[in-house]
């Protein structure tokens, strides 16, 4: 890559990237059935990911801090959800930016890892 992507664009492809991850999670639970975008809320929400960031935030290195400190307070937005705080809505941002950059990275078994400590899930 010849330009350092910004705290938004990793952001808005971690946010993807922890659907999948949720999703794959939910499908491989057995959860994936008609109440599956229910249960999916207990991941993806901007409360949910603040909290699950709560749970990582001492296991990730200082790159990783790096990434979630640059998103979290370069994110500007009035678009803040109903259901979250304004707070909330920041470590969610930043938290997404994490996932967002080790996919680029290409360390998938870091964001597995972090996926799973994030929300309390067994290997």
């Amino acid at each position: 890559m010849n330009r350092e992507i910004s705290s938004h664009e990793l952001a808005y492809l971690g946010d993807a990237v922890l659907e999948v991850l949720v999703r794959e999670h939910l499908v491989r639970d057995g959860s994936g059935g008609e109440n599956a975008s229910e249960a999916a809320l207990g991941y993806v929400t901007a409360a949910a990911q603040s909290d699950a960031f709560s749970a990582v935030e001492d296991k990730l290195t200082d790159e990783e801090l790096d990434v979630y400190r640059r998103a979290r307070n370069n994110y500007h937005t009035s678009n803040v959800p109903k259901s979250a705080s304004a707070v909330q809505y920041r470590r969610s941002t930043g938290f997404e930016a994490v996932f967002g950059y080790l996919y680029l990275a290409g360390r998938e078994e870091r964001l597995r890892e972090l996926f799973r400590a994030s929300f309390g899930l067994k290997q």
